[in-house]
């Protein structure tokens, strides 16, 4: 059994109906039936009226205009309008004696000026006469039911308006008054309710054999039975002396307490109208006659289920029935008086809660009548208001929170900031955060609540969420209010679970100094994440935590792997990223960094140069700074190899620099020579003396760069103290490759005053020898010459003056014996024609002497284009305006290719230092190199 409401419920009487009295004359004495498009009233007992009325169904529209017409010859006892179609169903009698006709009227059409009767067939079930007592039709006209005061009910199945596609039987016998009928559609279900004096017993009619349920054991009156709306989920109300029930077709529901008799029951627009004679209780009303004196009054009551409250209450004497139609209720009374009842519009009642403070009643009305949720938010804060000026604080705040999403927040937050309820404006606060509705400034206003209360329960609650999704909050404003107001493992509860790297790694590093644990946070990340925040953290790591930090730099730059609990993911692909930009990250850890160098050069030798220009430096400074010598040995070791590993190729400048600052001599003469830079390496040699390994320089890179023997004799010969012996190993290799010229071999060692004829005596000796021998052979050459020119003059005269004989017996190119056909020239030379014509270039040169006339001919020419180059160069320097122009053409077409070597006089060497000279001679072989 469903919840009981005992008794009346609260309400001021007659608040929402408005009344109205309308007085209808009746003048003679007549049946009046008042009919309208939803309900017809049956006051079939209303007035004692001539015979001559009798039979008539009268129809009164809004025009109050009464007509009627004759539907039966005797009386008519119960009409039936349906709400859907303009159908009439009619029961009545055309002759004496129980004999009821069941007439079906459509009103659509017309039969002569009256209503189409479409069927009429008898109401008795049987043969046994009795008399109907209530009537009932199914808006789809497939079934029609009629009640009987014996107790029975027959079922009409089919078109109702047809005799053909119906079909009658009886549906319930008993021994009780039938004293209602409804039916309820529910899908495809059809259920009939049945109520008598007695009981109350529901019918499934839509399907077979008709199951039946008996849902009470005690009835009702005629006319205290009603079908309610879809708001009250079509229960069948009966109103007992006692209570009135509701019933489902298969069970009982709630039931009310409404005290008094009841004589009618009626259901209008989500109300429960009940009529009831009740000798104690005679309420004032309007309509109360001022001449009447009985006390045995009625009264009418207009329950409103939904919300629990009576909204109106009148007495009136000797109610007939109350009617629906053109939206008000219609009370007919015996006077022949209609009293129309008309509800007042949902804002009046409102108001008139409103003044009486009844915020309670006005919500639950105005969500019955579906006020909208702007109207509803409005009544809400109406309410909270009034609960607030009356220092009800924590009622106020539930109101106000029932206005989120249409109140304004700083409306409540004002109210209760002034009013110092931190209490009521954090669960205000925190409803505000459940609907998604906070902004940032909400979220750090409830969180300083919170950290004002000391409430660290509520504020655990408040941000440990299960999922992202259930985040009703901005995280970040969030974490800001918790990190300020000191709540650090709140706060970093919140980074971690929502992903904001950077406030977790703040506040480990700067607020709680928990640099191990943000170490292994950043370890944990994904790599991009990682490694912008190693970029951004490694210094304050390094600085505090050196070991690990380099040790997760090292991860990160060859093959990183977030860690999952302590363990590396190994199923996940690797990442790395460049370890180059890290090196800052090392500033003040150079132990740190040459074992994250090297780890790198190691294991990753494709490292970006950087790196390995970092262990160079960090390595010459480390040798640099030893003292310890076999330390120094070491590291001396280790810098030689790392030059040596061919990664500076590219960057030859940038290592010979670091060498040159570290002063790392073997380094920068090992670079010297991969750079080919000969003349650097025997100026180093130079500037410290080191004799012997001047000497070997010029040995090892003399024929790649011949100059440095003529570097190397300048040297020595600046030199004031003994050099003998480097000088005459010099001079022999100058000598051996005749490099210099002896007379400036002699100006150079002039600048040496230690230097004797004696270093250089053999050298001369040698020379002159060789001079002496040139000269002899250039004589004999010049004799020969003269001897040749002198025949050759006189075979030419010969040639000239007699005839030429060939007595040449064998070729001149294969050395047979000559045969016709033969060529002869006049050199004296004879071939076979076979063999001319092979080697022979030319029909007019001899091939025997042609390379060697070639020869001449050669140097002929040669000595012909630089006549005609030097006079022709020196027309255009005399023609031309611009002679700078003409040299510099010249030059460029490589015509002053001879070098001429100016020495500073013997007086010189007396203000010029000995470096100033070894800078000239590189200068002055250098160019001569060029």
């Amino acid at each position: 059994m469903k919840s009981v409401c005992r008794g009346p419920c609260r309400a001021p009487p007659s608040f929402s109906w408005s009344s109205r009295v309308v007085l209808w004359s009746t003048g003679r004495k007549k049946e009046v039936h008042f009919l309208t498009c939803y309900q017809l009233s049956n006051p079939g007992r209303l007035l004692d009226y001539p015979a001559h009325m009798e039979g008539q169904i009268w129809f009164l529209p809004r025009s109050l205009q009464l007509t009627g017409f004759q539907a039966y010859k005797l009386r008519v006892t119960h009409l039936y309008q349906l709400k859907q179609h303009n159908i009439l169903a009619s029961v009545g009698e055309d002759e004496e004696g129980i004999n009821p006709l069941v007439k079906i009227w459509n009103l659509e059409k017309r039969d002569g000026g009256n209503p189409l009767c479409t069927r009429i067939f008898p109401a008795i079930p049987g043969t046994e006469p009795t008399v109907v007592s209530c009537l009932t039709v199914h808006e789809n006209l497939n079934f029609m039911a009629i009640g009987f005061t014996d107790g029975s009910v027959t079922l009409n199945k089919g078109d109702i308006t047809r005799d053909r596609h119906s079909k009658t039987q009886i549906l319930h016998k008993g021994n009780y008054p039938v004293t209602g009928l409804a039916f309820r559609q529910a899908g495809k279900t059809t259920h009939l309710f049945v109520v008598t004096t007695e009981n109350v017993q529901s019918y499934i009619v839509s399907g077979k054999d008709y199951p039946r349920v008996e849902l009470d054991t005690h009835g009702c009156g005629l006319r205290c039975s009603a079908l309610s709306d879809p708001s009250q989920d079509l229960q069948f109300i009966v109103a007992g002396d006692e209570c009135v029930y509701l019933y489902q077709p298969d069970e009982r529901g709630p039931c009310f307490a409404f005290e008094g008799h009841k004589l009618i029951a009626h259901w209008f627009r989500g109300y429960l109208v009940i009529v009831s004679r009740d000798r104690k209780v005679s309420p004032k009303s309007e309509f109360t006659s001022r001449d009447s004196q009985s006390s045995d009054k009625q009264i009418l009551n207009i329950y409103d289920l939904c919300n629990k409250f009576i909204a109106y209450s009148a007495v009136f004497e000797d109610v007939v029935d109350v009617l629906a139609e053109w939206g008000s209720l219609y009370v007919l009374t015996r006077d022949g008086r209609v009293h129309a009842l008309q509800e007042k519009d949902t804002q009046t009642k409102l108001e008139m809660l409103f003044k009486k403070n009844l915020f309670e009643m006005a919500i639950n009305l105005a969500k019955s009548q579906h006020l909208d949720s702007d109207g509803l938010a409005q009544i809400f804060m109406q309410y909270g208001d009034h609960l607030y000026s009356k220092g009800n604080h924590d009622g106020a705040v539930q109101q106000y929170i029932r206005t989120i999403g249409k109140l304004e927040p700083s409306y409540v937050i004002r109210k209760f900031l002034d009013a110092q309820r931190i209490h009521n404006l954090t669960a205000y606060l925190q409803t505000l955060h459940r609907q998604s509705l906070a902004n940032a400034d909400h979220t750090t206003l409830l969180l300083n609540c919170y950290t004002k209360l000391k409430d660290s329960s509520k504020l655990e609650e408040f941000i440990k969420t299960k999922s992202e999704s259930e985040v009703h909050f901005d995280v970040e404003t969030a974490i800001k209010v918790l990190r300020q107001a000191g709540y650090y493992s709140h706060a970093l509860y919140l980074a971690e679970n929502h992903a904001h790297h950077e406030w977790y790694l703040k506040i480990q590093l700067e607020d709680i100094k928990n640099y191990q644990e943000a170490l292994r946070y950043i370890g944990k990340l994904p790599f991009e994440q990682a490694e912008s925040n190693m970029k951004r953290y490694g210094k304050i790591l390094m600085h505090h935590i050196p070991e690990q930090t380099t040790q997760l730099l090292k991860g990160l730059c060859t093959d990183y792997r977030p860690s999952l609990e302590g363990r590396s993911d190994r199923e996940a692909p690797g990442c790395r990223a460049n370890s180059e930009e890290f090196i800052p990250i090392f500033a003040n850890n150079p132990r740190e960094l040459k074992a994250f160098l090297e780890h790198m050069s190691e294991v990753q030798p494709d490292s970006p140069q950087g790196i390995y220009d970092t262990l160079l430096e960090l390595r010459l400074q480390n040798w640099a700074h030893e003292k310890d010598p076999q330390v120094k040995e070491k590291l001396h070791a280790e810098a030689i190899s790392l030059l040596k590993s061919g990664r500076f190729c590219d960057v030859f400048d940038k290592a010979l620099v670091l060498c040159q600052m570290h002063d790392f001599q073997d380094g920068v003469l090992y670079l010297y020579e991969q750079g080919k830079l000969f003349q650097q390496i025997m100026h180093y040699h130079m500037q410290h003396e080191q004799y012997r390994q001047v000497i070997t320089v010029c040995e090892r890179h003399g024929e790649q760069d011949p100059s440095l023997w003529e570097q190397a004799l300048s040297y020595f010969a600046r030199k004031e103290e003994d050099c003998k012996e480097y000088v005459a190993a010099v001079l022999k290799h100058i000598e051996n490759k005749n490099l210099m010229p002896p007379l400036l071999v002699v100006q150079t060692l002039a600048h040496n005053s230690t230097a004797t004829l004696s270093v250089i005596r053999d050298y001369l000796v040698q020379k002159l020898q060789k001079q002496s021998q040139q000269i002899a052979q250039d004589e004999l050459r010049v004799r020969r010459y003269r001897e040749e020119t002198t025949r050759i003059r006189q075979e030419i005269q010969e040639l000239k003056a007699s005839p030429k004989i060939f007595q040449k017996t064998k070729c001149s190119i294969c050395n047979s014996a000559l045969e016709l056909p033969s060529v002869h020239f006049l050199c004296g030379h004879s071939f076979h024609q076979h063999c001319f014509e092979s080697y022979s270039e030319s029909d007019a040169d001899c091939p025997t002497c042609l390379p060697e006339n070639r020869k001449v001919m050669d140097m002929i020419r040669a000595q012909e284009q630089k006549r005609d180059l030097h006079d022709q160069f020196q027309h255009q320097l005399k023609c031309s305006n611009d002679s700078f122009s003409v040299i510099a053409d010249y030059f460029g077409r490589g015509v002053f290719n001879k070098l001429t070597l100016l020495t500073d006089p013997p007086t010189a060497r007396l203000t010029s230092s000995l470096e100033a000279g070894l800078q000239r001679d590189l200068l002055v072989h250098s160019r001569r190199g060029t």
